[in-house]
């Protein structure tokens, strides 16, 4: 199947993991995200299938090669679509597409076209045809009449039944067969023929199918061993050792349970690295150590403590003003105090013993 056919279909190709519902998706994040996805997509082949009415906060990494137009997604949005750029450090340039007042026809509120949609890629320093699409909760407003009931594309979406690809790297355009198309052939069906809907979980997939195998190898063990016991086989059968506990009981091996916490370890791991690296480069600088002052308080507090300086100035300056007028009329009037004539025998001979 050619790229434009799929185009044409809405099919598009899909990073296989989920990467879950995110209530806000910042510049930072998004960008993370793309530079994580460009090495992880090297050894991941990409699924083809459908974006379907994704719910508020999912996030998808999608392929989009060349000027190829975003694949119907099934909700109707009554603006046109913007495009700004961001540029980043390191030479990074990220080009930000956004929609809003999208609706599901027929099944959202006719007073509730909240649907939004954000999409980024590098177009500098990272791998162009990588799109990082986050659907959220924007502004609200009231549906058009006449497009309330338009349907956006034809249902039911049928079956898709391709190999995943490998989009970009060494591997990039080999094609990765699931287990049961290459033993029963395309009609079989397999991962990409589930719907790429609201959540789509290729580990579970996983995991069913290899129930399964286990369970018919399981199977073909016992019947052999029953054979071998009719036919007197003095070998016992060997014990094989089963690490993933009773298959029969549980849905999940011990393989997708360590390949699960060994991604969400990885994950927070990355954060932590991340911050390390980048979070404290665009740290604020520190305040003044004078910005605990008050300028106005202290210019207040100097006028007055001036006022009351030159207060006391001018009343010294009155007090030796009157001591000098004083001493002028005491010797206008005659009268002179003649302290050096005063001897210390006079005084001495007051003093009685």
């Amino acid at each position: 199947m050619s790229f434009q056919q799929a185009q044409a279909e809405g099919l598009c190709l899909r990073f296989p993991e989920n990467l879950g519902i995110h209530r806000e998706l910042t510049i930072d994040n998004a960008v993370m995200l793309l530079l994580r996805g460009v090495q992880s997509s090297m050894n991941q082949p990409y699924s083809w299938g459908f974006v379907d009415k994704p719910p508020e906060g999912q996030v998808l990494l999608l392929f989009l090669p060349g000027q190829a137009p975003f694949p119907n997604d099934g909700i109707r949005y009554q603006e046109p679509e913007s495009k700004y750029s961001v540029p980043l450090a390191g030479n990074r340039e990220l080009e930000v597409h956004e929609v809003k007042f999208g609706f599901v026809p027929g099944v959202d509120n006719p007073h509730g076209a909240w649907r939004q949609r954000r999409r980024f890629r590098l177009i500098k320093g990272g791998h162009p045809q990588l799109v990082l699409v986050h659907y959220l909760r924007g502004p609200v407003t009231q549906i058009m009449p006449t497009l309330m009931n338009q349907p956006v594309r034809s249902y039911p979406l049928r079956i898709v039944n391709e190999a995943s690809v490998f989009v970009i790297g060494d591997k990039m355009g080999q094609k990765v067969f699931p287990p049961n198309m290459a033993q029963h052939g395309p009609a079989a069906g397999g991962m990409g023929g589930m719907p790429m809907g609201m959540n789509f979980n290729p580990p579970q997939a996983m995991v069913t199918q290899q129930n399964n195998n286990m369970a018919i190898l399981d199977q073909r063990r016992r019947e052999q061993e029953q054979r071998a016991r009719a036919g007197n086989n003095a070998r016992p059968p060997r014990v094989e050792e089963d690490d993933s506990g009773d298959e029969n009981d549980t849905s999940i091996s011990t393989r997708a349970l360590s390949l699960t916490r060994y991604r969400r370890n990885h994950d927070i791991m990355a954060q932590v690295f991340t911050h390390a690296a980048f979070g404290d480069k665009n740290a604020p600088a520190p305040p003044s150590p004078f910005s605990i002052f008050n300028k106005v308080e202290l210019e207040t507090q100097t006028g007055k403590l001036q006022a009351e300086i030159d207060a006391l100035q001018v009343r010294a300056a009155e007090r030796r003003l009157a001591r000098s007028a004083k001493n002028q009329e005491l010797a206008t009037s005659g009268v002179v105090f003649d302290v050096a004539d005063v001897s210390m025998e006079s005084l001495a001979e007051a003093v009685v013993v």
